[in-house]
């Protein structure tokens, strides 16, 4: 195990604007709010204009828009200085391609089969579209290639001893043999053309072709192109004749008033290692992996030695410079075999530091979502994941489990349809596989055809068939992929993941021959002995692309689809999440809790991130909506009645829908701010609700798309916003919602506070998003992701160093110091006692009496000491607050100790048997007590 476990982890997104010195300006704060490390977004150099920094174009250099060498060194000596560590974000699946800044893609482009970099990316040079063969398909034009060549907005230019093709702000590379035609017309320009222009003609002529791929072809290429361009270089400098040649032959290829120019243009461009397409072409026909069906992120082949060492030297020499703590691994699902790159990364960071037999010699944690039942492999060289599940566990143990009915029916009689959410999943992969990633279901399909035809038992097969058995097996998965290894037996897991979703795909389609899916699944988990063997190195790639594909398709499907078309209560839909599950048994929380710490101890427990649909107190507040079905049911009905005359009509259909409704109602009630709306802060919120609504639509893919915008219905649901938000006397709506707003927020902030006690204490290494020690009413990117004030946080910690009361800060909750109060409290005492939280056990502790399934309590116990946790659920059965004699007769059993001190209030309490929980919760509304 690494010498050092983060005890609590703060999350930066740098880009933006905020840098590696805005960063060392908050190691003081951080250090005084108690975090251990900064975990921040990946700081290697990606495209330019980043917002994320996943489009990571350079793994061995530092960002220069986020700072410099120096600069991240003097922050890394800050975060020494006070005893903080920091751990580094790394995208090992794919590589941002927009810009020429990613030299490898540039070099593709330009070389094509022939570059050094051809196997770094994964490529199918010879697709199913015979004229994509040696070719990578660019599907960056905004219009039809034809008719976007003929309104001249194609254009090739010369520059320094090279030739480009600039499509507005995108420039190409232009294959050196390709422009030999250039150089010929410019020398048929001169009078008298010199005899080294002659001479680097010949030259041209020569180089070898771009699918000369042998290693002394690609040398020899490489060698000899370069030594043209110095040769073409100098010669336009020392003979300005030849560079006036060049700029005339190019003037002639763009003569407008020549038909026949564009013929000589789409020769050259067509004589180029790649094809340009409009980006709506992707979908069907692109021939290089993605992440996910985003065009300008192509997927690297990490399982290649080569690309794993040319892609880890400046993280691998952070680490051995003890400047990097720890790593999150992005997209882990990406990777052709995530288990021996997890390994390889170990290995590599041990002898880095010196011990190459340690096997967990950093710190790594892993971005995986984990599907219902599903466990991260605990044959993985890894601490855990990133901590989207126990953002889910958390929220459904403060869900009202018994509200399950009630907000079904609501919700169907709401929107008219009795549609359970597998079965939306299920129609949303497939849309999503005829839509956005029709290429990789094709290119599965003829995979799998080739197969077939490899023996006689499985030929009669057709493609089509094929196709359609691997569709629907994906659309039935029920995790986000498998990790099937060819050669070695598949898990249990694996077995059953695989057969489950083979045999639902079955039932769903009985009209499909059956033979069909026990063809896929002997190739998937080949039986033994296999008495109809195919080509065994086919099934190999089969098998590593599929499960590369199963990854993208869930995502797609459920968290970027299916999530915007299900709104039954919306706190459930977040990223790992199960919509289907209304809520947990505080029974269930602990297991959870236990399981972890059996199996993961240090795994990283999240709240809000970067990636989460909405922040961790919109998700409180609406995870107490579910305490309120009546009055939900009621307001549902009654805010449509009142609203129904700002709907509008399009093409014969109410805009927004009810859908659309149910969701815009309830990411106000989450997202409603604690302070009155007033002129100037107004517009603000209702740009932000607008902006997210826009997505919303784009997403689900029913009224409107991001491939086909419904540019009507998306300004009907714009105007739809503007005006229920806008006060007036004829607007009925805000006088009816404020209130059930404002009742909402006052139980979702004691939610909040349950919420982060719990991570805080829980099994795990607890991670802050930005910002998110205060109250965050954040939505999805891009409002999770705006500039966060630190000088107001940097005031509001300072005004909590002196002696606090407790009630002062629940009279003024709405400031959200009460929050900021629990956070450091308990990091800091994360941070003096860490026995409790490294090494410390976890048991439940049992409540009795009326209110008993209102409140979650348990014990971190070490070394004969204990720590025990006591927050409330599901308060409004309780009171509002959840404070002192409302609790009645609700008490916990005494875990042994006599003598307590509260963490929080620094009450000294003296424990009876039972323990009263009025007595607990006398001044504060959750506890943390420690024995002594």
């Amino acid at each position: 195990m690494p010498a050092s476990i983060p005890n609590a982890t703060y999350r930066f997104q740098f880009h933006q604007g905020f840098t590696f010195q805005d960063a060392l300006a908050l190691v003081p704060y951080l250090h005084d709010l108690g975090i251990s490390h900064i975990y921040a977004s990946p700081i290697f150099r990606a495209m330019p204009g980043s917002t994320h920094g996943y489009d990571i174009c350079d793994h061995n250099a530092l960002n220069p828009e986020i700072g410099t060498r120096e600069e991240f060194d003097a922050l890394i000596a800050a975060l020494h200085e006070r005893g903080l560590g920091f751990i580094a974000d790394f995208v090992p699946n794919h590589m941002g391609i927009a810009e020429t800044q990613n030299h490898w893609w540039m070099d593709v482009l330009e070389n094509g089969p022939s570059s050094p970099y051809a196997q770094y990316f994964d490529i199918d040079w010879v697709p199913l579209k015979r004229e994509l063969e040696n070719k990578v398909l660019l599907p960056v034009l905004g219009d039809q290639y034809g008719r976007v060549l003929e309104r001249g907005e194609l254009r090739v230019t010369f520059e320094d001893g090279r030739f480009w093709l600039d499509y507005h702000s995108l420039r190409l590379p232009m294959g050196p043999r390709s422009t030999r035609p250039l150089l010929q017309r410019a020398s048929e320009l001169l009078p008298a053309p010199p005899v080294e222009l002659m001479s680097i003609l010949t030259a041209v002529e020569h180089l070898p072709a771009s699918t000369e791929t042998t290693p002394e072809k690609i040398a020899e290429r490489i060698r000899e192109k370069e030594v043209i361009r110095q040769r073409l270089s100098r010669l336009c400098t020392e003979t300005p004749a030849v560079s006036e040649a060049i700029t005339r032959a190019l003037a002639e290829l763009h003569d407008a008033e020549d038909p026949s120019s564009f013929d000589r243009l789409d020769a050259l461009i067509s004589n180029q290692p790649y094809r340009l397409s409009s980006w709506k072409v992707a979908a069907e026909e692109i021939n290089y992996r993605r992440f996910f069906d985003i065009n300008t992120l192509a997927a690297i082949r990490m399982e290649l030695p080569e690309v794993f060492d040319a892609t880890h030297k400046l993280l691998l020499e952070l680490i051995g410079g003890r400047a990097v703590d720890g790593v999150r691994i992005d997209h882990i699902d990406g990777l052709a075999n995530p288990q021996e790159y997890l390994r390889t990364l170990q290995t590599c960071a041990g002898v880095a530091l010196g011990d190459p037999a340690d096997k967990y010699a950093i710190y790594l944690i892993v971005e995986k979502i984990l599907g219902p039942g599903e466990k991260l492999r605990t044959d993985w060289p890894a601490h855990g994941t990133t901590g989207y599940e126990f953002t889910n566990q958390v929220t459904e143990v403060l869900v009202d489990r018994t509200a399950e009915r009630k907000f079904t029916e609501a919700y169907n009689r709401f929107v008219g349809r009795q549609l359970g959410f597998h079965e939306l999943v299920y129609r949303s992969k497939k849309l999503v596989m005829l839509v956005s990633m029709a290429s990789e279901v094709n290119v599965l399909g003829h995979l799998l055809n080739r197969l077939s035809e490899s023996h006689r038992w499985y030929r009669d097969f057709t493609i089509n068939s094929l196709t359609a058995a691997v569709r629907e097996t994906i659309a039935c998965f029920r995790v986000y992929r498998t990790y099937l290894v060819p050669g070695n037996p598949p898990t249990e897991q694996d077995v059953r993941v695989v057969s489950r979703a083979l045999a639902e795909a079955r039932r769903r389609n009985p009209a499909l021959e059956r033979t069909v899916f026990e063809f896929l699944r002997d190739v998937l988990l080949p039986p033994e002995p296999n008495q109809h063997p195919v080509d065994e190195a086919l099934r190999r790639e089969f098998v590593l692309k599929f499960q590369q594909c199963t990854g993208p398709i869930a995502a797609k499907g459920v968290e970027d689809t299916a999530f915007y078309q299900y709104h039954r209560l919306i706190a459930l839909n977040e990223v790992g999440g199960e919509p289907a599950d209304f809520g947990a048994s505080p029974e269930t929380f602990h297991r959870q809790n236990a399981a972890r710490l059996a199996e993961f101890p240090h795994s990283m427990l999240a709240t809000s991130t970067h990636d989460t649909k909405r922040s961790e107190d919109v998700r409180a507040r609406l995870a107490a909506l579910s305490e309120m079905p009546g009055e939900w049911t009621q307001a549902l009905r009654r805010w449509h009645t009142v609203n129904r005359k700002h709907l509008t009509e399009v093409d014969g259909e109410s805009a927004p829908d009810r859908h659309e409704e149910a969701l815009l109602y309830q990411t106000l009630l989450g997202s409603w701010p604690l302070e009155p709306l007033n002129d100037s802060t107004r517009p603000d919120y209702i740009q932000r609700i607008q902006q997210y609504m826009g997505k919303a639509l784009h997403e689900a893919k029913v009224n409107s798309s991001w491939i086909e915008p419904n540019e009507t219905w998306d300004n009907a649901v714009q105007n739809f916003v503007a005006t229920i938000l806008t006060p007036g006397s004829q607007n009925r709506f805000l006088n009816t919602f404020e209130p059930l707003a404002e009742r909402l927020a006052a139980l979702g902030a004691i939610n909040s506070l349950s919420q982060i006690v719990l991570k805080l204490t829980a099994p795990g290494v607890p991670d802050v998003y930005q910002g998110t020690e205060l109250w965050d009413l954040s939505l999805v990117d891009p409002d999770n992701r705006r500039p966060v004030d630190y000088a107001f946080r940097r005031d509001r910690l300072g005004s909590l160093s002196g002696e606090i009361a407790p009630r002062a800060l629940m009279d003024q909750w709405r400031d959200g110091r009460i929050k900021m109060f629990v956070v450091r409290q308990l990091l800091h005492f994360r941070r003096d006692h860490p026995e409790f939280f490294t090494h410390g056990d976890y048991t439940p502790v049992a409540v009795t009496g009326s209110f008993a399934d209102c409140l979650i309590a348990f014990t971190r116990g070490s070394v004969g000491k204990n720590l025990m946790v006591v927050v409330p659920r599901l308060s409004s059965r309780v009171g509002s607050p959840p404070i002192g004699e409302c609790w009645g007769d609700t008490a916990i059993e005494s875990p042994g100790a006599d003598r307590w001190v509260d963490i929080l209030t620094g009450r000294k309490l003296s424990a009876a048997t039972p323990f009263p929980v009025a007595q607990i919760l006398a001044e504060f509304p959750v506890a943390v007590l420690v024995n002594g």
